[in-house]
């Protein structure tokens, strides 16, 4: 599917800094939207529905999935999470680029629906890091954070499977990593090509 508008799949394992990181790329670049996932986990801290996620019960998720309302949906740590096809195609078809915080599954599920996504990688530092930083969030009790780090070892490995990898040592450093993908995707020939058809028919690059 051809659209104007860029698609970016960010993903990362749990407590790797994914979801600050869009946060503040998103207050940085005006050009950028989120598409918002469904989910049938519960919200955390000061998520608001609408916001961070649409949290929905599993019935209505999976009548959402049998109807084909999602373009990826997948299981992680026992909840069910889905990205809406309609929400990100009007944007994409309207030149808006759009960012998705997803996981490795919806992230290659994506992929081969829109071969122009961009994949992005969070990476940790190190295990023992990962480990503090789901400790420092206080949200989750030692089982959860124990289940969180056996996954990760899983989710780290699909990194293989990404276009670009940010380790985040420094979160200033990453956030810059993570702008500098986006401008240099925007300025790809087939991404400027899509964006400004016009221009790129007139001067016979099309």
């Amino acid at each position: 599917m051809e659209t104007p508008g860029n698609l970016f799949c960010v993903a990362a394992p749990s407590g790797a800094g994914k979801s600050s990181l869009v946060k503040a790329l998103l207050e940085l670049d005006s050009h950028l939207a989120v598409s918002v996932s469904h989910t049938t986990r519960a919200p955390r801290g000061q998520e608001v529905d609408g916001r961070e996620y649409w949290f929905v019960d599993e019935p209505t998720f999976r009548g959402m999935a049998e109807r084909g309302e999602f373009f990826e949906w997948a299981e992680v740590h026992g909840k069910l999470y889905g990205t809406s096809r309609k929400a990100i195609e009007e944007r994409l078809l309207h030149g808006e680029d759009v960012v998705l915080e997803i996981d490795w599954q919806g992230a290659l599920q994506i992929k081969q629906i829109f071969p122009h996504a961009v994949l992005i990688f969070i990476l940790p530092p190190s295990w023992q890091e990962l480990e503090q930083r789901l400790r420092r969030r206080g949200e989750d009790g030692a089982e959860v954070i124990a289940q969180r780090l056996a996954n990760a070892h899983v989710e780290v490995a699909q990194a293989r499977h990404f276009d670009y990898v940010i380790v985040n040592i420094l979160f200033e450093t990453a956030l810059f990593d993570l702008k500098a993908v986006v401008h240099s995707q925007r300025l790809k020939f087939a991404a400027q090509r899509r964006a400004r058809s016009q221009v790129f028919t007139a001067l016979g690059l099309a």
